[in-house]
């Protein structure tokens, strides 16, 4: 393989190496999609989202999504943290039908209101079907696109300092394997980098570990106990979602930001790939197959689903852009939502090495943005195109709570990247002076 030369068709490589391709992208998604359930389970005291079934919806979601959009986006969809707020709110809820419920029991009204969050998907791919995409890309040029992108990867930066600093030592050595495997490694070796790094740095944790060693606030490096708890095969406790309106009107509102966000991957995965995957398959599909299996997740007891930035950073890293190997990593996961014991094993990934390897991908989500507005030619000596850019990035970096407003004595939260997705959306329309046509420039080839 040249240097920097993409590999569209991973069969080429052998199934021995596709299937350890699928590891790596499955080990990338792995820590944020379980944090989402985690992150529930504190607000609803212990009686919130399974781990077992969020990895279930996010293999099921990923193949549906796949399935949907003509098995050509090299996408993942994991768990959203957009909605982690509206699970907060409903938890919190104490009145109506939400006086005196435990809190499992106000736990499938909230997925409830996912369901109709995701729904909401499918009508602005409607919308995009009757107008066409060409129009409503319009609203959302490179000198909007880009920014949002960079945002993506910069608005995960604390998270990825915030992991890494638990144990600098073992995420400093998950950093170095992985940009030496990148940048010098051979053959197979030179696109499996972050499995390599994630790989290394364990031992080197178990190491650690078992001389003493612990973490900066005195924890242990591992935590085994819920490994010997775990059983081996259990199906995943689902549950159905049930319907209220307060429940939909806290979380259905969240899909404005979560669909801002998919647009803004979906230009980020076409530009790491060279393929133009708003016009082919087409936003519409990319759209309802992110809403639908959003919907799904949240139908059987799931969190919502989005397409995730950490995968767009491994085919960034990797070069390999093959959509197979995607729904390779979906389908170990679904392996693993019946495996209670091999769940809790990566599970006790430690903190530092979800960390080091976040150093280079949420970066490289940001560098995606900058290379989408370089080769776009995104002229900055214009003034209309610098305000577009500028409100976008202190927006979507300086609203870290959101902004929370209440409309009929129900409390809505837009995320800082929605914000900065209407603000740069409604600026660009605004202001006088556009200099870019969709017609005449495509998202550029490799």
């Amino acid at each position: 393989m040249k240097q920097n030369e993409a590999i569209k068709d991973a069969t080429t490589l052998g199934w021995p190496k596709m299937l350890l391709l699928g590891l790596q992208h499955m080990f990338a998604m792995f820590g944020a999609t379980i944090l989402v359930p985690i992150l529930v389970n504190n607000y609803f005291e212990g009686e919130g989202l399974s781990v077992q079934v969020t990895l279930f919806c996010a293999g099921v979601g990923t193949l549906l999504f796949h399935f949907l959009s003509k098995r050509k986006v090299p996408a993942f969809l994991g768990s959203s943290f957009a909605f982690l707020g509206g699970f907060a709110m409903i938890a919190q809820l104490d009145t109506g039908i939400y006086k005196g419920m435990t809190m499992g029991e106000k736990l499938p009204y909230a997925c409830g209101g996912i369901v109709v969050a995701g729904l909401l998907y499918l009508v602005l791919a409607l919308i995009i079907k009757l107008v066409g995409v060409k129009k409503v890309m319009r609203l959302l040029p490179p000198v909007v696109t880009g920014p949002i992108i960079i945002c993506i990867g910069l608005s995960l930066a604390g998270s990825a300092v915030n992991n890494a600093k638990m144990n600098w030592l073992i995420a400093i050595v998950a950093f170095a394997v992985i940009v030496i495997f990148n940048i010098w490694g051979k053959g197979m070796f030179k696109i499996i980098p972050i499995l390599m790094g994630v790989v290394i740095s364990y031992i080197l944790a178990l190491v650690l570990n078992g001389a003493g060693m612990t973490n900066v606030d005195g924890s242990a490096i591992f935590d085994f106990s819920s490994i010997a708890s775990a059983g081996w095969v259990q199906l995943p406790p689902f549950f159905w979602c049930k319907f209220d309106i307060t429940a939909i009107l806290v979380m259905a509102p969240i899909a404005i930001a979560t669909m801002m966000e998919h647009i803004g991957d979906m230009t980020a995965i076409s530009a790491t790939v060279g393929e133009n995957f708003i016009e082919d398959p087409g936003l519409h599909r990319t759209l309802i197959g992110d809403g639908l299996a959003t919907s799904l997740s949240g139908a059987i007891g799931g969190p919502a689903n989005t397409t995730y930035g950490e995968n767009t950073g491994v085919l960034e890293l990797s070069k390999v852009h093959d959509p197979r190997v995607i729904r390779l990593a979906a389908i170990y996961a679904i392996i693993l939502s019946f495996s209670p014991k091999f769940a809790a094993v990566i599970g006790s990934l430690p903190t530092a090495i979800i960390g080091g390897v976040s150093f280079i991908l949420y970066g490289m989500i940001s560098a995606v943005g900058v290379r989408n507005i370089v080769e776009n030619k995104v002229d900055f000596t214009k003034s209309r195109n610098l305000i577009i850019a500028a409100v976008i990035l202190v927006s979507g970096l300086g609203f870290s709570e959101g902004i929370t407003f209440t409309i009929a004595g129900t409390s809505i939260t837009l995320t800082a990247l929605a914000i900065a997705a209407i603000l740069g959306i409604l600026l660009n329309a605004i202001l006088p002076g556009k200099d870019y046509n969709f017609d005449t420039n495509p998202v550029k080839e490799k």
